[in-house]
């Protein structure tokens, strides 16, 4: 991903810090979307574009740490890069904790501010490469019919054959096909790769199969 195609989301009350860090950024490359406000900045964010959040950690409306968290629970994995004038230790911990690329202080070293970015497209790249997957694996698994998902469910515990034949009250020979057909479906050859594609997804075995 080049810059041209990555987004800066700069949330910043301060219209001097914006503008200068917005020259830096647009300079380097990046498309550069400026908000005053933090409200601003929600009610407007698209979640679909690529880019990370640079967000100023005290603002009078909403903190910075309030920010990334309503990005979280709206279920955006948006990577958030804070700034902080004021050098607040116990802040930058816990922007951290939550998940935070880095914590940067004011004024923002180029250098510093630049590799943060970096690590942030990384990281979006690897969690957009991970919800395409996760994706394509609930697709899979919506095309199961109930039986199938109810022998995935316990082949991935586990079970053999005549063991989820007897739970269902089903023939061995039905569940044979059944458990054919769901690993056609789910695009597997082994038990071991359908494991780990469910795991991907957290789809748990069956209770009845534990």
């Amino acid at each position: 991903m080049t810059a041209q195609d990555y987004s800066v989301f700069l949330v910043d009350d301060d219209k001097t810090v914006r503008e200068s860090l917005a020259e830096l950024l647009e300079a380097k490359g990046y498309t550069v979307r400026a908000f005053e406000s933090p409200t601003e900045f929600l009610e407007e964010h698209d979640p679909a574009v690529a880019g990370c959040a640079l967000i100023d950690l005290a603002m009078p409306e909403l903190d910075g740490l309030s920010v990334q968290r309503a990005l979280s629970e709206s279920g955006c994995e948006r990577p958030v890069i804070f700034l902080s004038g004021h050098g607040d230790l116990t802040s930058g911990v816990r922007a951290m904790r939550a998940g935070a690329v880095d914590f940067l202080e004011k004024p923002v070293n180029s250098a510093d501010l630049m590799a943060a970015i970096e690590r942030a497209a990384r990281l979006e790249s690897e969690l957009r490469c991970r919800t395409a997957e996760q994706k394509a694996i609930r697709a899979r698994l919506d095309r199961l019919t109930r039986r199938e998902l109810e022998v995935l469910k316990r082949v991935i515990a586990g079970r053999l054959n005549k063991q989820i034949a007897y739970e269902l009250g089903a023939g061995e020979k039905t569940v044979k096909v059944h458990r054919s057909r769901m690993m056609t479906k789910m695009g597997v050859h082994t038990v071991a790769d359908l494991v780990r594609m469910t795991e991907k997804v957290n789809l748990p075995p069956s209770a009845e199969a534990i």
